[in-house]
């Protein structure tokens, strides 16, 4: 695996994990809609940033060919964001994904990596969910996300290895950051309104730090062929209450009020990643206190301004006001 070609890389995720693809040597293209800034990639003359659309079907036919592996991380990402637009979402989520799978092998491609997500699980009763559990999305962000992962599967052969994972939330700091993710929202609160409000609280929420999910897509594309191929990973740390999330941030960022309020949402979600550490030895190194100390670290730092207006920081209403089509 030496090029490596990146849907949605200028994102939360792809902007930390293209810096670190280059700091081991690989060659990387990415294909981003940028609408988040493209100054949150590098300069680094193996980099190829592609201001593009992956909608564009001859756009991929032109610039995927040449690259040993294909990490696809572009979609609208979350279910709020989602249902602002549902036609766009179908039309981001799911009508490219075949198309550029098809590609992808076509040309050559060696690997093909997809990041789906915890959610299409939907909520379970069980208090470890594992990969082999039946898929109940609520929701069109997550139907979506189950219906990739089977198209995915068709396409499976010797010269093509084709794997899922299903990340659980991510959180931590990025040059591309969310504010609009659990751990992240909490810390925001703590650190600039100096109160942290918890509604419900007893609901379960996994999370992994931003580090540990970049560091996983560096392994996947180190591993041999025959470790990950045709498989599906969950990939998490801990499954924490809400409300102990909140107390993990107050630890860190010091004299906060934690604020309980009651709610109708007792959504509660939980992984299991045992499955992935007996797979393939993959374990989280960072913990959720380690996201809340590198945010506190950018704050104090100033790399993080107007942290609850600038619509940057919230791809809800940054794609209210640009009217993505």
């Amino acid at each position: 695996m030496k090029r490596i070609f990146i849907t949605g890389g200028a994102g939360y995720v792809g902007s930390v994990l293209v810096p670190k693809l280059l700091d081991k040597g690989y060659e990387v293209t990415v294909i981003d809609l940028m609408i988040y800034g493209e100054e949150v990639l590098p300069k680094h003359d193996k980099l190829n940033a592609v201001k593009g659309d992956i909608r564009d079907i001859e756009l991929m036919k032109e610039i995927i060919p040449g690259h040993d592996a294909v990490i696809h991380l572009a979609c609208i990402s979350n279910d709020p964001s989602f249902e602002l637009n549902p036609d766009l979402g179908k039309s981001i989520n799911l009508d490219p994904f075949e198309p550029m799978v098809q590609i992808s092998k076509a040309a050559g491609v060696k690997r093909f990596i997809y990041a789906s997500s915890s959610s299409v699980y939907g909520i379970k009763e069980e208090p470890n969910v594992t990969e082999d559990m039946s898929l109940e999305p609520l929701t069109d962000y997550s139907k979506f996300k189950a219906e990739c992962e089977k198209i995915l599967k068709k396409y499976e052969s010797d010269d093509f290895t084709a794997m899922t994972i299903r990340p659980a939330t991510v959180c931590g700091y990025s040059p591309r950051l969310r504010l609009d993710l659990t751990v992240n929202i909490l810390t925001n609160f703590a650190i600039n309104k100096g109160f942290i409000k918890v509604f419900g609280g007893d609901q379960k929420r996994p999370n992994i730090h931003i580090q540990d999910m970049t560091d996983l897509y560096c392994l996947l594309l180190e591993l041999p062929s025959d470790k990950i191929q045709g498989k599906i990973f969950n990939a998490g740390y801990e499954n924490f209450k809400v409300k102990e999330i909140a107390q993990m941030v107050k630890n860190v960022v010091g004299e906060v009020d934690i604020r309980t309020e009651s709610t109708n949402d007792n959504r509660s979600y939980h992984i299991s990643s045992a499955y992935i550490k007996d797979a393939i030895g993959f374990e989280p190194k960072h913990s959720i206190e380690d996201a809340v100390s590198d945010l506190k670290q950018a704050f104090d730092q100033g790399l993080i301004q107007d942290s609850f207006d600038n619509e940057r920081y919230f791809n809800v209403k940054l794609m209210q006001n640009i009217k993505l089509t």
